[in-house]
């Protein structure tokens, strides 16, 4: 029985997802500062990024510890930026959303722990213009690992690979022409790679629509909100993950009509 059948169910699961999505939210905005920063996300408790206070019970409650603290570290004053209980939101948000559109499913576990690396990823890139190797690898890894249930036999795992293949092969390839035209670096490595991992997930088309998604909406950030800035380089990771998270919660529909003007 599908959770959308039973309302009262559907209620609840709303529920645990958007809480889950905070925690997950909190763990990675925190796993981000520390890669930026250098240490392990994996080992040692929360601390205020200016005392270094290790944080207690109620100041790691995601949103409500920000409120419960004004917006303020209880022990050395500094103010606590609005980008954690924001980022904590929509997490809980994007969790919320992946449970509506994939149920209780292998598909949807997949998706949310991609969601997950997409989110992190942005925010080392906003922060730092870094997307870590680790989530490439970790992305690959669980790509992998539920391949034997939800690909639809040889052919679908090649269609696949092939992808992975074309994207970041691809445009490596323009990237290296565009480097050598304009004597700078055109697209970073990171992306170029986070493309080729965008392939093995959503294939052909879906990665097709992503790109035009992230390239439009990056161009426009560009002219529209930086267009006074004296800045000229700006992260494009978060507009491809951005790009990658819209397909593939919402972009179902619009690939099945392009593959069928194809056939």
């Amino acid at each position: 029985m599908s959770i959308y059948e039973y309302r009262p169910l559907l209620i609840y699961g709303i529920f645990l997802a958007g809480c889950l999505g905070a925690c997950m939210g909190s763990f990675l905005n925190c796993a981000a500062w520390r890669i930026t920063h250098g240490e392990s996300f994996l080992s040692g408790r929360s601390h205020c990024t200016s005392c270094g206070h290790e944080l207690g019970v109620l100041e790691l409650i995601p949103v409500f510890g920000w409120i419960i603290l004004k917006g303020r570290c209880r022990h050395c004053g500094e103010k606590i930026p609005v980008r954690y209980p924001l980022t904590e939101l929509s997490f809980a948000l994007i969790m919320i959303l992946c449970f509506l559109q994939f149920d209780l499913t292998l598909l949807g576990l997949r998706n949310y722990i991609f969601l997950c690396l997409l989110f992190l990823l942005t925010l080392t890139d906003i922060d730092a213009m870094i997307i870590p190797d680790g989530c490439h690898i970790i992305a690959i890894l669980v790509w992998i690992a539920f391949a034997p249930f939800l690909l639809q036999g040889w052919a679908d795992l090649g269609f696949h690979l092939l992808a992975m293949l074309v994207y970041g092969g691809g445009l490596l390839l323009v990237s290296l022409i565009m480097d050598r035209v304009l004597g700078r670096e055109s697209l970073g490595g990171g992306d170029i790679k986070l493309f080729g991992v965008i392939g093995l997930y959503m294939g052909m088309i879906g990665t097709l629509f992503v790109m035009i998604t992230a390239c439009l909406t990056g161009l426009i950030f560009q002219i529209v909100i930086r267009r006074k800035s004296e800045e000229k380089a700006f992260p494009f990771g978060p507009w491809i993950a951005l790009a990658a998270a819209v397909v593939m919660l919402y972009g179902g529909p619009l690939i099945s009509w392009y593959q069928g003007m194809l056939i």
